[in-house]
């Protein structure tokens, strides 16, 4: 037996389900497509917060990139500095070597002409007692008054030249 169109059940399935979707398919669709609005909204809320958080790390990178530039900068300052102060330190110490040796030479050239001096002091003072001994030996033992003349007459004529060394 053949059911009319109406009395088929599929038929009746078929409009409850088309009924359904006529009355309830505008709320439905507003609700899906308000739970799909409010998920494209948090994706793009993420996103802008991704690309603010993107933008925050590039620019501590690049401030960190400076400071660490600076810090380079500074410590080969540092260096440069402390390279041209060992430089100039050096050069201070080699000057004081270099007087101190000089002083030190000075100080054993003086000391040299002293113990000289010294020395021809005591030959001096050795041959005037050997002379002193002789002439009491020689006046203890008697001179004629011609040699003494003459003795005298030679010591006077020796006298400037013996100043002169002197």
């Amino acid at each position: 037996m053949e059911t009319a169109f109406w009395g088929e059940s599929r038929t009746w399935v078929a409009v409850a389900f088309f009924l359904f979707f006529i009355i309830f398919g505008k709320k439905l669709w507003k609700a899906i497509a308000e739970l799909l609005d409010g998920r494209a909204a948090a994706v793009r809320k993420e996103l802008e917060e991704a690309a603010h958080l993107r933008e925050e790390a590039e620019q501590m990178h690049r401030e960190a990139r400076e400071r660490r530039d600076t810090a380079l900068r500074d410590a080969k300052a540092l260096i440069d500095g402390a390279r041209a102060e060992a430089e100039r330190l050096a050069t201070v110490a080699a000057a004081e070597a270099r007087a101190s040796a000089q002083r030190r030479e000075q100080m054993a050239v003086d000391r040299i002409a002293a113990a000289e001096k010294a020395a021809v002091d005591e030959v001096r003072v050795t041959a005037a007692d050997v002379a002193t001994v002789a002439a009491r030996t020689v006046i203890a033992e008697g001179l004629s008054p011609g040699v003494d003349a003459r003795l005298i007459d030679h010591a006077i004529t020796q006298l400037p030249s013996a100043l002169r060394a002197a």
